[in-house]
């Protein structure tokens, strides 16, 4: 047998040797926590139940609101509802459950025990499962595992073939299938044959036909589509038996008979049969071709998926189909909707998911006699494609083949490859099989051979007898593949086609009726024998075949041969052949040359021209038809043989001249095709790597072909790399090498002598010589040259009979398995490595030849090779650095196993040199990564992750201590660099990628060192010395250490725990603020850390809470690092109402603090020293600029640290971290409860509305661009990621990339980017999002709780030391904090129990120094008594109560706790929206139940007080039910504040708090003028107290100072008796009854005066606060305020007519009818927004109590006349509102100037209403009288409220003549203000004066003279209204006057005709008035009494009704 054949074979066959690390998989690449596995983890969460999600919902909850709505309740009930009522309600409702023993004296110790056992039990384990691993491209350390090599397919579909029909049935009918690229012009599969004749039918051959074997008789088949394109059709041809008459005649019977006319045509039909008969007992060995069809395949997969989804068959036959084909098809199936629906590139071809689909092909278009050839097969389917197609034109022949089309199956039954084989093993031969058809792929695809395939196709392709004498018409080429010349040495290897033998030993070609150049459309497949012989050939023998019987004549007539040599030179013959043909026998040995050579005394046809077309095509796993690899091969292989010479084409290589050839032919392998090389891969780098292993002996010397080798590998890598795009994972490695290393490669044979075609190598029996690596040459080379005679396998008994049978037996059972049977597994327990292999070679036999033979290594050969060479090699070997590190990796493996050195101390493993090699090695790349990474960013990123990738693998073989020193090494150069450097991320963003990969590894804890407790995982050798650990980590215990160089990135910590000291050292350097330019890397340096931890957290072998403590200690130095961070952390608590977060520092201390967590030691790890060597401690980094601007990270990179953070102090020792605790300064232990703080906030709960709200809005994407935006902009995105992206657009792009198709590069991204889809996907199931908020919450309890067990310890220390007592504030703030996020019932059971332990351990601290803390803890306390959930309202009821006893227990009273609860209800009620006073009721009885059982002291006054506090705030509550109720009445809400305010009137806190309530809401509706009024009414309060607690002149003496304000204010002053003296304990202690306290009230009521526009009101305030400033000297606030006044008073000068600042609009609004309620016949004065409409305010009430009462109840009185109530109806609600303006007298407008003044402090309001004395509204002049009402309020506006009650009404009537004077007066004013504006406006002047002197004027000035002063008066009452009257006319004139004189002056020359008209309407005037006006009254000129009486008769002549 060929020893290349044999060496293919085995290459197919042979057992893989994998190397599987058993804990690899533990390593951080497959953290489960980053995969999907996430979702398993997370499985048998608790739920955890939150208040917000349990919440109602706003709708049903507003019902019962509606309800309470319509019963409103009196306000002038007592001020405070009824007591009796509410007590009662309390007394009947019930309390929670009492938590037991909470009133025991339990030692504080006992306490905090049991505590710490309730919070440690039922805890999440792993920290990490819950918390979603950041958004990150593909972990770089993660290498996915190669594919398995195994044979190619591309797209596979299922063709299967249901039936045939033709109109008439006479005779069998053959048909074949195959698959054309029309584009490509190329055949793209073999041919499927197949026939669904009846057995009648097939009955007529019965003579031509052996019996069909049943892998003939196959109706389906599976075609492989690599390039699936638009360009695919499927092509159906049929044959008949050969009969007389051309193609046309024959077909004509099918044409022309239908079936249903059968009866009609029964006679013909007959006379057909039996003339078919004939034929076919006579002519049944040959075939004639008959007809074809065509299918578009992309139409049918693409249209199969557009369906309506319930029609399961597609019937596409003539008329309908029942999808998208609605035209009728008179042609074929094809081509009539493939142009219109022709898809954009190939993205529609993808044939793996549509759904299957049932054609109907009705026609069939007859084959023509002349266009049989693929050519014409070409043109003829491009035809197809157009619309107006020739085809169509053609008579089909119609007929009904039905065919099912689907996607293939994964692993279909019953199925035979291509060469007959079964693919899986099937017992049952009898079943119809179905045959995988072999495609021929349109483009080269580049896939490794893995399978023995040796198939040749043969394709005659015309023939031209045109010139030949004598007779050839109907001719047929019968074919054979012959092994000798002998016509019986024909092969039987022609596979058959349908229903016959499997193989024969001919075929003929299909006849074409008389036509003697005919174009034949045949494939003959033959299967070629394993070796073959310059015998083997292929004959070729023309018949002429006579159809008609004649007398004498034969059957078939020979008319010519040809033949084709297989073998040339060795090589296999293929191509295309123009043959000329003999006419006679072919002579003696014609098969060794070829037809073309003139043979002497041959007759050929037409002078030896080329007459005959074919073309061979071989299909082999076994000839490379690639010179140069032939070239190859035969070279090594007769190294093998020793066989020389070597015929190589014409050459003889001859022994001597061999090396020669060798080294020539190895570096042409450079110039060879690339697919073969890529076919043959695995042979060709197994042989190669034999070269190097084994140096050949060539006549008698020894050649070092190592170089050689190791150019060629380097070269053939490179060259796959580039061309192969398409296939490389993110880190660069192309999958096929990638494949060959992890599956094929091993190590050649261990000893020469073996002729095992096992796994012990490539070699037969060889003729190597080896030799030990020294430069002497031994003396004696042991050349064994015996060679083993035996040629056959070991495995196979009995000697083969052929090489054939020998491959068959070789591939035997494997051959066809196409699942990984290659790996057998063997385990060895003793040793961390496991090893898959099969047959191993025996390891102990032939020891003695071992000895005596030491062997190149080779990874120590691969190793020398790579540091020696230079140059262009060296360039090629590091762009593809991985491949050599991985080769090398895997041979250290091979070599420890295969010597039994695995379980060898690794010291002695591998020698000194080759130590010394890959240090060097190492080291030159690190140096090259260095110098290089700004040129060839990419190639140097690849080269930095295969670096680490082989460092993280030597950790698994070599010497660990070695490994860290090659580390050291690299870290060395990288940092001797960054000095240099001026921005060093892009070289730390290297280093991060290379300490992650490292850092990966699977047994990184224990590489650390971490202490004597952690036992190591079985492993082959701790390496105790390694060069970084002084003694053996192992012993170390903790209690020697200082505590802070656990804590500390010290020197001895990282020595001790090298990886991790790396690690936290680039965290601490690249979070520095000062770290210039490393910005970009936080995401990344975090990222590293995060999943690193998350990684030991779900890691099996550290689940031991005791071994996770060893664990955590590596990364106790983690908290000092984030501690330093404080600033730069995301601020997470901006979200909440707090005021940002209390940092407990100041920032500036965060500089001066001296001890500083980071010492000295980062900067040295910064230069990669692990000593201090540094002579200066600055480096690059820690140039500190002064003025330090903190850059903050994103919200993401915070988080992920704050995690880390918490897993530490959730794993790490209590013990050790309370040590560490008690040596921290009280600075520093703030700042770490500030990060504590921050903690609660990032990891709050967000409840289930939130996610669904994100839901629709995908919140991910935001929050990730900003990191992405820092990475662009800094450039550390770095070319890998680059990479990544490129290869996943791979995707989107066509799958004609540079590779082949696009599923081989999906099969590894699939995994790769499971991950990143969720975050496309926008929405999410409801289940979805039940699961998010499950996990939040137990990630948002278990953080919390974490938080609560380091409080704990925090609290711990204090005791301990007893001297930092100042950091218990931080405590509680933190511990208020959480209670005031959204917390699960479980959290707040814990934090409660440790607050009440808090308080009773130091009860001082809240009672007398933290008292805002006091404050917040009632707040918060009482916020919890009224949730939903019974556990939380128990434990917060129990602690209110504890609070209050303790408080008493200290002074004999709680007043304190009394007034901060008493503030706190007041206040929760104020503000909390979702309030529900049910759960509080029950809390406060909880709370009364526990005084009622509290025995101690039960004989005190304490249970008395906490009865009298809870009524107390039992009354508060039901007022503000009430509140509740008229939440969307805003008057009534106010007025129910106010009276709520009114009701604390002796408690002055609360009546603040209150009044600040009031502010709140009057500024949420923007009404700053009332939110400033309730302001200065709280900073009169507070002055009030103030001034009674302390007397400072400057302060304000009391509300007395503030009555330039308001007039209102005095209503705070305190005089009543209950008046609280203030010094009294917990009065007045809120933070505003100081100093500052009041300032910064009066500046809140500036502003928002401001902000109202009130600017004088503004400095009326500043006039109280400039002598307080002035008092405290205070320049800053003094330049403010009087900045300030400046600017208020411009205002004031801009705006001074008063329109630019609208001040209000006042209504009077009446309530008439039993519906309202308290409002029942209450008038108001509603203060409205300026410019608000009579109609705005009317609609508004009109609406919001229609809504209330209902529409139709609901009325407007529209007038203003009294109401009367007798004449309303009772069951209506009457609303009458009318616009009033404010009122002054005469003797007030001195005072009243400006326009502010006009509009504030206004208590008078005037309406008019005009009437007769006959009830009309309006009537004549005379008879027209009006009604002023003047209306007092209570209190001026602007006042705390809007809407103010009328306290008195009075009324003024005018007699028709007053209402005429009152009328001239103001037409007079207004033409006084027209004369007298400026500047002049004289639109407005003509507009007055017109009315004024207007002619046509309706009741005009004149009618009224002409009515009123005609006469004088009878009744002398009316003397002195007459006199008034005509004196306002002379006014009046005179005015008009001044009028027009002005307007002549203003007008233009267009408006002079205008102006006459004017004056002579003017005079008209004058004249008309002239005598009225001159006739005085002589009554009144005489002095008859004194002037007095006339003034007292004047006042009682005016009617005037007081209405009192």
């Amino acid at each position: 047998m060929d020893p290349h054949v044999r060496d293919c074979i085995r290459s197919y066959t042979e057992d893989w040797a994998i190397v599987i690390r058993k804990y690899h998989k533990l390593g951080t690449g497959f953290n489960p926590n980053t995969l999907d596995k996430q979702k398993e983890r997370q499985k048998g969460l608790p739920k955890q139940v939150f208040e917000s999600d349990e919440a109602p919902d706003g709708n049903n909850y507003q019902d019962d609101q509606d309800d309470l709505k319509r019963r409103s309740m009196s306000i002038d009930d007592t001020p405070r509802g009824s007591w009796a009522c509410s007590i009662f309600d309390l007394k009947n409702s019930l309390p929670d459950a009492l938590l037991p023993n909470l009133l025991d004296r339990t030692p504080n110790e006992e306490i905090d025990r049991q505590n710490d056992d309730q919070r440690k039990s039922n805890r999440h384990k792993e920290l990490f499962a819950l918390h979603p691993s950041p958004d990150e491209e593909e972990p770089i350390e993660r290498l996915s595992v190669p594919d398995v090599p195994k044979e190619h397919f591309g797209q596979r579909l299922l063709v299967k073939c249901l039936s045939l029909k033709f109109e008439i049935e006479i005779e069998p009918i053959f048909a074949s299938l195959a698959l054309y690229d029309v584009k490509e012009k190329k055949k793209i599969s073999e041919n499927f044959y197949f026939d669904l004749n009846s057995e009648q039918m097939k009955g007529l051959l019965r003579p031509h036909v052996p019996p069909a074997a049943i892998t003939t008789l196959a109706r389906s088949a599976i075609f492989s589509i690599t390039y699936p394109s638009q360009d695919v059709f499927l092509v159906i041809k049929l044959e008949k038996v050969l009969q007389q008459g051309d193609i046309g005649e024959c077909a004509e019977p099918y044409m022309i008979f239908k079936e249903a006319d059968a009866t009609k045509n029964k006679e013909k039909l007959e006379k057909l049969k039996s003339q078919a008969d004939q034929f076919c007992q006579r002519l049944g060995k040959y075939r004639m071709p008959f007809a074809w069809t065509a299918i578009h395949l992309m139409n049918i997969v693409s249209s199969a998926g557009s369906l309506e989804r319930d029609s399961t068959e597609v019937e596409i036959s003539t008329g309908e189909r029942k999808g998208s084909w609605s035209e009728r098809r008179n042609s074929s199936i094809v081509g009539r909707r493939s142009l219109e629906r022709t898809t954009s590139g190939d993205d529609a071809c993808n044939l793996t998911s549509f759904r299957p689909a049932t054609l109907t092909v009705t026609n069939f278009f007859k084959q023509e006699g002349d266009r049989l050839s693929d050519e014409d097969l070409y043109k003829f389917l491009a035809d197809m494609r157009r619309p107006s197609s020739v085809l169509r034109r053609l008579r089909p022949i119609t007929a009904q083949l039905k065919i099912d089309i689907s996607p293939a199956p994964e692993n279909p039954h019953y199925c035979l490859t291509p060469e007959l084989l079964q693919v899986k093993l099937y017992p049952d031969s009898r079943v119809r099989p179905t045959r995988e058809i072999l495609e021929f792929p349109a483009r080269d695809v580049y896939v490794p051979n893995t399978t023995y395939r040796n198939l040749l196709y043969i394709y005659p392709q015309s023939l031209n007898f045109a010139n030949r004498q004598g007779s050839a018409r109907n001719i047929t080429v019968k074919v054979q593949f012959m092994y000798g010349e002998d016509p019986s040495n024909a092969m039987p290897v022609i596979f058959g086609k349908s229903s016959c033998s499997e193989f024969s030993k001919e075929a003929y070609t299909a006849v074409v009726y008389h036509n003697r150049s005919p174009d034949f459309h045949e494939e003959i497949k033959v299967k070629l024998p394993a070796t073959l012989t310059d015998h083997h050939h292929l004959l070729f023998t023309f018949y002429h075949v006579s159809c008609q019987q004649k007398q004498n004549t034969p059957l078939e007539t020979p008319v010519g041969y040809t033949w084709i040599p297989m073998l040339q030179n060795g090589r296999l013959k293929t191509g295309q052949f123009c043959l000329p043909v003999s006419l006679e026998k072919p002579p003696q040995a014609y098969s060794v040359l070829s037809p073309e050579v003139p043979l002497p005394g041959m007759k050929w046809v037409d002078n030896h021209k080329g007459v005959f077309n074919v073309e061979v095509v071989a299909v082999s796993s076994v000839h490379t038809q690639d010179p140069y690899l032939d070239k190859f091969f035969a070279l090594v292989n007769a190294l093998d043989e020793h066989m020389f010479p070597v015929r190589i084409g014409d050459m003889r290589i001859m022994e001597n001249n061999l090396e020669n050839e060798l080294k020539n032919s190895i570096s042409a392998l450079n110039t060879s095709q690339l697919e073969p090389v890529v076919r043959f891969l695995h042979l060709l780098l197994d042989k190669l790597i034999l070269l190097v292993v084994r140096p050949p002996v060539i006549a008698g010397q020894i050649v070092n072909l190592g170089q050689a080798s190791f150019e060629a590998m380097a070269s053939i890598i490179n060259r796959l790399h580039k061309n192969l795009e398409g296939n490389h994972d993110q880190h660069g490695r192309n999958s096929l090498l990638a494949s060959y290393i992890y599956y094929v490669f091993r190590l050649p044979n261990t000893y020469p002598n073996s002729s095992s075609p096992g796994p012990g190598g490539l070699g037969g029996s060889v003729h190597y010589a080896t030799m030990a690596r020294s430069a002497v040459r031994p003396a004696s080379l042991n050349l064994n040259r015996s060679r083993s005679l035996s040629n056959s396998n070991p495995d196979i008994s009995g000697t083969p009979t052929s090489p054939d049978d020998e491959v068959r037996s070789i591939i035997g059972s494997k051959a066809m398995d196409r699942s990984c049977n290659r790996m057998s597994s063997h385990t060895e327990t003793s040793s961390f490595l496991q090893t898959l292999t099969g047959r191993l070679p025996t390891k102990k036999g032939k020891e003695d030849e071992l000895e005596k033979l030491s062997l190149l290594l080779f990874h120590e050969e691969l190793a020398l090779q790579w540091v020696v060479c230079s140059g262009s090699v060296r360039e090629s070997a590091l762009q593809q650095a991985w491949f050599f590190f991985e080769l090398m990796v895997k041979s250290m493996v091979h070599h420890l196993y295969f010597n039994d050195k695995l379980d060898a101390p690794r010291k002695s493993r591998f020698p000194e040199r080759f130590m010394d090699d890959i240090a060097a090695l190492v080291s030159t790349i690190a140096s090259d990564i260095v110098s290089r990474f700004q040129k060839d960013t990419e190639m140097v990123e690849r080269l930095n992750t295969s670096l680490a990738f082989f460092l993280n693998d030597l950790l698994s073989v070599m010497d660990r201590g070695f490994v860290f020193s090659l580390i050291k090494s690299c870290y060395k150069q990288v940092s001797s660099k960054l000095y240099s450097l001026p921005n060093p991320s892009v070289l730390v963003s290297l280093r991060l990628d290379f300490l992650r990969i490292i850092c990966s590894h699977e047994h990184y804890v224990t590489l650390n060192l971490p202490c004597s407790l952690l036992t190591p995982p079985a492993s082959p050798s701790p390496s105790v010395s390694s060069a970084t650990s002084q003694s053996s980590g192992f012993s170390t215990n903790v209690q020697d250490q200082k505590i802070a160089n656990m804590f500390e990135l010290s020197v001895p910590f990282r020595q001790q725990h090298y990886l991790a000291g790396l690690v936290l050292t680039e965290l601490a350097v690249i979070l520095d603020p000062d770290a210039e330019g490393l910005f970009g890397l936080h995401k990344k340096v975090i990222n590293m850390v995060h999943n690193l931890l998350s990684s030991h957290d779900s890691d099996p072998r550290y689940s031991d809470p005791q071994i996770k403590a060893r664990v955590a200690m590596l990364y106790l130095p983690l908290i000092g690092i984030i501690m330093e961070t404080v600033p730069q952390l995301y601020d997470f608590t901006e979200t909440h109402n707090q005021r940002g977060r209390p940092i407990c520092i100041a920032p500036d201390d965060y500089e001066s603090e001296s001890g500083s967590m980071i010492s000295q030691t980062v900067a040295m790890a910064i230069a990669g020293t692990s000593v201090p060597q540094l002579t200066r401690p600055g480096s690059f980094l820690l140039t500190s600029t002064s003025g330090r601007q903190h850059t903050t990270f994103s919200a993401e990179s915070s988080r992920s640290l704050l995690i880390c953070l918490l897993w530490v102090l959730k794993n790490a020792d209590e013990t050790v971290l309370q040590k560490w605790f008690t040596d921290l300064s009280v600075l520093q232990l703030n700042r770490l409860l500030d990060l504590l703080y921050l903690c609660v906030s990032c990891f709050e709960y967000k409840g289930k509305k939130v996610f669904e709200r994100m839901n629709s809005l995908t919140f991910k994407k935001s929050k990730d661009m900003r990191a992405k935006l820092e990475e662009a902009i800094l450039g550390s995105i770095g070319a890998r990621q680059e990479m990544v992206r490129r290869s996943r657009g791979q995707l989107e792009r066509s799958p004609s990339g540079s590779a082949f198709g696009s599923q081989e590069n999906l099969r590894w991204r699939k995994d790769m980017t499971h991950w990143r889809q969720n975050t496309e996907k926008l929405d999410k199931s409801r289940a979805e999002i039940e699961h998010e908020a499950l996990i939040d919450g137990n990630l948002a309890t278990e953080a919390n709780l974490i938080i609560l067990d380091t409080l704990e310890i925090v609290v711990q220390t204090v005791s301990v030391t007893e001297s930092k007592e100042s950091i218990l504030g931080g405590v509680l703030k933190v511990l208020l904090h959480s209670m005031a996020c959204n917390q699960s019932a479980v959290y707040l059971q814990h934090c409660f129990a440790t607050q009440r332990a808090l308080v009773s351990k130091f009860p001082e601290l809240l009672f007398e120094e933290e008292t805002e803390q006091c404050a917040d803890l009632c707040l918060r306390l009482l916020r919890h008594c009224s949730s939903s959930i019974s556990t939380i309202r128990s434990h917060a009821s129990a602690s209110l109560y504890l609070l209050m006893r303790q408080n008493f227990e200290i002074g004999n009273n709680f007043a304190r706790v009394k007034m901060q609860v008493t503030m706190s209800l007041s206040s929760l009620v104020g503000t909390s929206q979702n309030f529900n006073e049910e759960f509080l009721r029950r809390s406060l009885k909880t709370i009364l139940t526990y005084a009622e059982e509290d025995l101690e002291l039960r004989e005190t006054t304490f249970p008395d007080q906490v009865q009298d506090l809870v009524f107390n705030l039992h009354m508060i509550l039901s007022d503000t039910v009430k509140m509740k109720e008229h939440q969307e009445d805003p008057e009534m809400l106010i007025d129910l504040m106010y009276r709520i305010a009114k009701g604390y009137q002796t408690s002055p806190d609360l009546r603040l708090t209150w009044l600040q309530n009031m502010a709140g809401k009057h500024s949420e509706r923007s009404n700053h003028a009332e939110a400033a009024q309730c302001l200065v009414h709280s900073a009169a309060l507070v002055a009030e107290y103030l001034s009674m607690l302390e007397d400072r002149k400057y302060l304000p003496v009391g509300c007395v100072t503030f009555q330039n304000i308001s007039s209102n204010v005095l209503e705070e002053s305190a005089v009543s008796d209950d008046v609280v003296s203030p010094d009294e304990e917990g009065i007045c202690s809120g933070k505003y009854f100081t100093e500052s306290g009041l300032v910064g009230l009066l500046e809140q009521a500036a502003a928002s005066f401001s902000m109202a526009g009130m600017y004088e009101a503004v400095n009326e305030v500043y006039k109280v606060l400039i002598p307080v400033h002035e008092a405290n000297r205070d320049a800053k606030k003094l330049s403010t305020i009087h900045g300030k006044l400046q600017e208020a008073f411009s205002k004031i000068v801009h705006q001074s007519t008063g329109w630019e600042r609208m001040f209000g609009t006042y209504f009077r609004v009446g309530f008439y009818g039993t519906k309202f309620g308290d409002l029942d016949e209450q008038e108001f004065v509603y203060k409205e927004p300026a410019i608000t409409k009579l109609a705005e305010i009317s609609h508004r009430l009109e609406g919001f109590y229609g809504e209330r009462f209902g529409e139709d109840v609901v009325e407007v009185i529209k007038d203003s006349n009294p109401v009367d109530k007798c004449k309303l109806d009772p069951n209506k609600a009457y609303i009458q509102i009318t616009y009033v303006e404010p009122y002054f007298d005469t003797y007030e407008m001195k005072d009243r100037i400006t326009y502010f003044d006009k509009n504030y402090n206004l208590r008078r309001f005037m309406y008019c209403t005009p009437f007769t004395l006959d009830g009309r509204a309006h009537g004549e002049l005379h008879e027209q009288f009006k009604r002023k009402t003047i209306l007092t309020t209570s209190h001026a506006f602007p006042y705390i409220k809007t809407r103010v009650n009328v306290t008195h009404k009075e009324e003024i009537i005018l007699t028709p003549i007053e209402v005429a004077i009152e009328d001239m007066q103001k037409k007079t004013q207004e033409l006084a203000f027209a004369t007298h504006q400026d500047p002049a406006d004289p639109k407005m002047l003509q507009m007055v004066l017109q009315g004024s002197v207007g002619t046509t004027v309706n009741q005009g000035p004149l009618e009224v003279a002409q009515v009123f002063l005609s006469e004088i008066p009878s009744d002398p009452k009316l003397f002195r209204h007459h006199n008034k009257l005509r004196l306002c006319f002379k006014d009046f004139t005179k005015r008009c006057e001044d009028a027009l004189r002005k307007n002549k002056s203003l007008i233009g020359p267009d408006q002079k005709e205008y102006q006459r008209e004017l004056e002579r309407n003017y005079h008209r005037l004058k004249e008309a008035l002239q005598p009225l006006i001159n006739r005085k009254i002589p009554q009144l000129y005489k002095a008859l009494l004194p002037v007095t009486c006339h003034r007292d008769s004047f006042s009682r002549m005016s009617l005037r009704k007081m209405d009192l």
